[in-house]
């Protein structure tokens, strides 16, 4: 059974870099963690050259002292493949392993992730250095589990290498076979681009207009993930061979161009997470508006990392603030705000929270990126609230394996996202409507799950979500269509959005009557199409008595079919009184299609006209800056209440349960107080 992530407790670890500091500091450093409460230790993710410091030299001694000095204390490590930074003898010699941007020009060594997936060389130097790492330290006692790499794809998730061209006409040769199947799926007839020999085809390339063929770089997206889950599972069955039973293997981060399910399934036990939640303030990032979700939105990337593990970590949770010497402007986290970003992470299936980093590193890049310790190593604010958290989650560890409950998913598949990269008719849809279906479930306290429709996802995978959502299922397959008509006929209720059903795999726009294989399901026809015109003013909708804007595109609906009735109609613009919204009765469910993007006005309507928003409104009324969230565990409920406002915030139980923190039974008025947070047992 894995130290971490067994269902029976909650555990807290840190990431520590034994290669930064003196020696004379680290059986202190350890020892302090565990008196802090910390358990466990990430390490080594940057350290190749502590073992390899030249090309087929040996050394083991650093780490082998190191982990002796954790097995003397009693702490556990999570162990690191090193290879997102090979080290400056391997890029020298081999320049070939270097990515490179579009127009063909290295990245040089003197940062990180400046590597191909697909160079042979680094492929076999990868290996080598995981199997020393593996076979050396495998059998080490303190430690519980490996991490591959570190954060796959972050800041770079194109490759354009020589050595990603020749590995991306092996990929196009397996998938298509012949040119012929390849020039058909490309529509390679547009613009003359028809391909004669293999040896023409190349990664996307720079182009005056910066236009590439998009079916080509829907392929070449797919082609990065493919890369992606083959470099990590060239380590992962290495690790497998030496590691002891009962040790995990993951990886970290949630980044783009990677199918990360596959991923997952072919090679990690779980998937953990990198949390930083006050980017939502950095200023030099992001640019909220007031009244916007802020720190609370990183609730939505811990369900999209659920959707890839119902149960997962973080193998980084903000512990201070975050900055590079060349960009990023964080604030340090206020008085709180660690304990409630750390319970927000538990509130959605975290059960294992390792803080970046135990101290601040005095060089280097990331010298601004701090720590649960400043440059001096004294006590501070952040340690003393870390210990309170420690508290807190020894408390509540009961909670550990217990489920995140939601009624209302957010159905999503890769081909779309991917797609979304590349069409900016389809991105400008997209972007709206996701960003406002998650704000408007998180504001009326409406737990929502994210479901990936992968080759392996059932009926009953779905059956359990008394509404899904499909925003914009622009690219649709058979296969699809099949399964959601299941989930409908067998009494689910489904929402689509406009521009959806226009697309084949392949990225080419079908030529049947549109929403093409989403037709029979939602009862409707699409007989003309558009942008919502600057000119237009302000375009709504009225639907039951209830009026709401309608968003950047509009589908002028028309019934088709005897299931099929128009629920709601456009009240402006040249087609005022054309249809907007039809429901169509399949089996014992429905499938609504509503013909524009979802502002956070209309999601809400949607969520309470089919009877889902405040999904525990019998239990507990919260105020709009609180976060409502229930983990299940053998038929219990626990009850997670954040407050993500700076000021006292009041919430109302209405059925008696058990504060988990003080073990007194609770019900009606209740103050949280700002960043405040409360975990009930019901």
């Amino acid at each position: 059974m894995s130290e971490i992530l067994n269902g029976n407790r909650l555990v807290m670890g840190t990431c520590y870099y034994p290669e930064h500091w003196p020696e004379r500091l680290w059986k202190e450093d350890l020892q302090r963690m565990l008196d802090t409460g910390i358990e466990v230790i990430r390490v080594a993710e940057f350290a190749w050259s502590k073992v390899e410091p030249t090309e087929g030299n040996f050394t083991f001694t650093f780490w082998d002292h190191f982990l002796d000095l954790a097995e003397e204390v009693g702490m556990k490590v999570i162990f690191c493949t090193p290879t997102a930074t090979p080290p400056a003898w391997l890029t020298e010699k081999y320049p070939e392993v270097l990515n490179a941007d579009i127009q063909g020009n290295l990245y040089r060594h003197g940062t990180r992730r400046h590597y191909n997936y697909n160079s042979p060389v680094y492929r076999e130097l990868c290996a080598r250095i995981t199997e020393k790492f593996a076979s050396h330290y495998g059998r080490r006692k303190c430690i519980i589990g490996w991490q591959i790499d570190n954060e796959l794809n972050c800041e770079k998730d194109v490759f354009y290498s020589e050595s990603d061209t020749k590995a991306f006409r092996v990929f196009l040769k397996k998938k298509y076979e012949t040119l012929d199947a390849l020039n058909e799926a490309w529509g390679t007839v547009f613009w003359n681009q028809t391909y004669t020999d293999w040896e023409e085809i190349f990664v996307p390339r720079y182009t005056y207009s910066g236009s590439v063929n998009p079916h080509e770089v829907l392929d070449y997206i797919r082609f990065i993930s493919d890369s992606v889950r083959s470099f990590a599972r060239l380590q992962s069955d290495i690790v497998r061979i030496y590691c002891k039973p009962g040790d995990f293997i993951t990886t970290n981060g949630l980044f783009d161009h990677i199918d990360n399910h596959k991923m997952t399934r072919e090679s990690l036990d779980f998937y953990t997470y990198d949390s930083y939640p006050d980017f939502a303030f950095c200023l030099d990032m992001y640019t909220d508006k007031p009244g916007e979700l802020r720190d609370r939105k990183w609730s939505r990337n811990l369900s999209e990392v659920r959707a890839i593990s119902p149960i997962f970590g973080i193998m980084e949770q903000q512990s201070g603030a975050c900055g590079w010497n060349t960009r990023l402007e964080a604030p340090t986290p206020r008085p709180g705000q660690i304990t409630l970003w750390t319970l927000q992470s538990i509130a959605h299936g975290a059960d294992y929270i390792s803080y970046f980093r135990w101290r601040t590193c005095t060089f280097g890049t990331e010298m601004y990126w701090h720590g649960i310790l400043d440059y001096s190593g004294r006590d501070n604010r952040r340690i003393r609230e870390i210990r309170q958290v420690h508290e807190k989650m020894e408390a509540i560890s009961e909670v550990a394996g217990g489920i995140y409950q939601a009624r209302v998913g957010v159905l999503k598949d890769y081909d779309n996202i991917w797609d979304v990269e590349i069409d900016h008719w389809h991105q400008r849809v997209d972007s709206v409507s996701q960003k406002a279906i998650y704000a408007a479930a998180q504001k009326t306290h409406t737990p929502l799950d994210y479901v990936y429709l992968t080759d392996s996802i059932k009926t009953e995978d779905l059956a359990k979500y008394q509404v899904l959502f499909y925003p914009h299922a622009t690219i649709m397959t058979e296969q699809r269509s099949r399964l959601l008509e299941e989930y409908v006929g067998n009494g689910g209720t489904l929402v689509i959005g406009c521009r959806s059903g226009y697309k084949d795999e392949t990225g080419k726009c079908v030529m049947e009557k549109l929403p093409g294989w989403m037709a029979a399901l939602t009862g409707t026809d699409i007989p003309e199409y558009s942008f919502i015109a600057p000119d237009a003013g302000r375009v709504t909708v009225e639907w039951d008595g209830s009026t709401f804007e309608a968003a950047v595109f509009t589908d002028l609906l028309e019934a088709a079919g005897e299931n099929a009735q128009v629920k709601g109609v456009y009240t402006s613009d040249y087609y005022a009184g054309t249809p907007a919204l039809v429901c169509n009765s399949f089996g014992r469910g429905q499938a609504w299609y509503y013909g524009s993007a979802f502002t956070e006005e209309a999601a809400k309507i949607f969520l309470e006209k089919l009877g889902v928003a405040e999904t525990y409104h019998d239990i507990v009324k919260a105020p709009l800056d609180c976060e409502v969230a229930v983990r299940r565990k053998e038929n219990t409920d626990y009850l997670f209440l954040l407050n993500y406002g700076k000021e006292s915030a009041f919430v109302t139980l209405h059925k008696e349960g058990t504060d988990l923190y003080t073990g007194e039974k609770v019900s009606g008025r209740i103050e949280l107080p700002g960043y405040g947070t409360l975990v009930v047992k019901l």
